[in-house]
This record gives structure tokens, sequence and C-alpha cells, in this order.
């Protein structure tokens, strides 16, 4: 790895959202990892959605990049990148638009199925229209979760009836938009892109009955096989779903896409995250050790890439 100027280099943390404290630890290892590197980098936290206090905040710093470890709103949803474009800023991972439609559920499910991925049967309600009565036409169990969120937060596994109306409230506190999808039997799978690459698949096995906040959170309660002891043409497969849905929405740098594999091997996509956890033991990190990327060449990939896409 041949080190570079690349200037002064500021890792946007916290935000926001209701995953603040999950931001501010992947900015804080990011932003260990470019120091260790000898790079010249500044930790900025975000705390707010004011598009002119954060442009006079960023400009204050004189920064040469930026380097995004924002997670949920603000932070994944093309409003910080669009303050970046602004200021003519080079940034981490995907652009505008492409963030709006990866944080968007409702919109990402219906171009992955446009785009020729399987993806779950689902239903969207709206706050406006909600009156307590919901047509379930998908049967159970279900998925209920909030239209524009990340980190499993609203989320509710559904397997009875009586069980809905509060899954239904619980993800309202979170969007005015809500999406309520069948519930895919299988293996829960994962896979990073890095560049224009897939990088091995992980497989995710939560001791509860799904991969909720706690699975994701909590320490010891979610084993990770990295890779994933897969069928090398099922594990290709899958591959291709991640890199093909990364591509269907116009991502760049990274992403995760999240996939069950079916009982049948048919790999179902969920949804993309464009803003991945970045600590030494998230996924994607996790994913790219295995192809001999260590956390600290896989954040200095990602600045060199920033870089790139802004040259074009």
């Amino acid at each position: 790895m041949e080190l570079r100027n690349f200037g002064k280099i500021g890792v946007l943390m916290g935000g926001p959202s209701s995953e603040r404290e999950i931001s501010l630890k992947s900015g804080k290892a990011v932003l260990q990892a470019l120091t260790d590197l000898g790079l010249n980098t500044v930790g900025i936290d975000i705390i707010n959605e004011g598009k002119d206090e954060n442009i006079d905040l960023l400009k204050r710093q004189n920064l040469d990049c930026a380097f995004i470890a924002l997670h949920g709103r603000f932070g994944e949803d093309g409003a910080i990148q669009e303050i970046l474009e602004e200021i003519n800023l080079p940034y981490t991972a995907s652009g505008v638009c492409a963030s709006r439609l990866a944080m968007d559920k409702i919109e990402s499910l219906a171009i992955f199925k446009r785009g020729g991925l399987k993806v779950p049967q689902s239903q969207v309600l709206e706050i406006s229209s909600y009156n307590g009565v919901f047509k379930n036409m998908l049967g159970f169990p279900l998925i209920v979760k909030p239209a524009n969120h990340g980190s499993s937060i609203g989320l509710s596994l559904v397997e009875k009836e009586f069980q809905l109306p509060a899954a239904i409230e619980l993800a309202f506190k979170y969007d005015k938009r809500i999406v309520i999808e069948e519930y895919i039997y299988g293996r829960e799978l994962t896979v990073g892109v890095l560049g224009e690459e897939a990088l091995p698949v992980v497989e995710i096995i939560p001791k509860n009955k799904f991969f909720d906040y706690n699975a994701k959170y909590q320490s010891g309660l979610t084993q990770y096989l990295v890779p994933a002891p897969l069928e090398g043409r099922v594990a290709k497969e899958v591959q291709e779903a991640g890199l093909r849905a990364h591509k269907l929405l116009g991502c760049s740098g990274c992403s995760r896409t999240d996939i069950i594999l079916s009982k049948d091997e048919i790999p179902y996509v969920l949804e993309v995250n464009t803003i991945p956890g970045m600590t030494s033991t998230s996924l994607l990190p996790k994913a790219a050790q295995i192809v001999g990327i260590n956390f600290e060449r896989l954040c200095f990939k990602l600045l060199e890439l920033a870089y790139e896409k802004k040259k074009i």
C-alpha cells in the first residue's frame, strides 16, 4: 500500500439519527485507522441536520476530503452527500441519488425486482391512510419495518395476527411509511462490495429468532461465518446478486447487501447499506480481511475511490 497525500480528511460521524451511537463507533475506528497511517485526519461530530450550519462547520475545517461514517438519516439518505457536492468536497461511498434510493426500502425493492433480482413480496402502509386496520395479503409470518431506517431499528417479526398492530405502531414511530413483507425462511447472508468487486459472503447466525437490533450490537448474540460455508456455485450466485443490487442503485465505493438464501437456494435481496458499519469487527471489514485487506488498508482504499469518483 503506497501512501499518498490526501490532504486533510474529515471523518464525519455521529449524526442526528437513531443510529448515532453506532455511527460514533464507526467514526472513531476509522479516525484511529487513518491516524495510524499517518494521514492528516480530524473527527467531526455532526449533531443536527441544519444545511447552512453544516456547510459552515465543514468549511471551517478546510478539508480536502470527507470520510462518511454516518449511519441512518442524514448519513445514508443523500442529505450529507448533497451538502458535500455543494461545497465541491470529495467523499467516500455512494452519491446523492444512490444513497437516497438505497435508504428507501420501497423504491429500492421495486428497482431490484425490475432488475431481475428476487425480493420478498411486500405491502406498503402509510400513516396518513392507516386507521388501525390492515388488509394482510401475505399471510404469516411477516417482517414489519420502517421504509427509511437501518440497523433493524423499528423492525419486528410477526408470527401471529394479534402481534401485528403493535408491530405497525412501532414501525410508525420511526417513519410515516412502513414496509410489511413476507418472511423468507432461510440463511441470513450479507455481501460486501468494494469498488466493483464482490467480497466473500458472510453468514449471520443469530441466537434470537432473527437478526434484530440486539443481535447486531450485543456481544455474543450472533455468530458470523466468514466466508459463509456455501457450495461454490451458490456463493457465486449470492455474490452476483449483491453486486447487481449495488449496480442497480448506482452505488459507488462500497456497499453491503443483505440477502436471505431460501431453502431452495434462491438469494432474496432485502436491502443495500451504502454506509456499512466500519469498525474492525463489522461485517464489511470482516469480509475484506478474508481477501487480505486489513482495516487500515480498507479505509485507505475507500479514500482512493472517493478521489477517483471525483475525477469522473
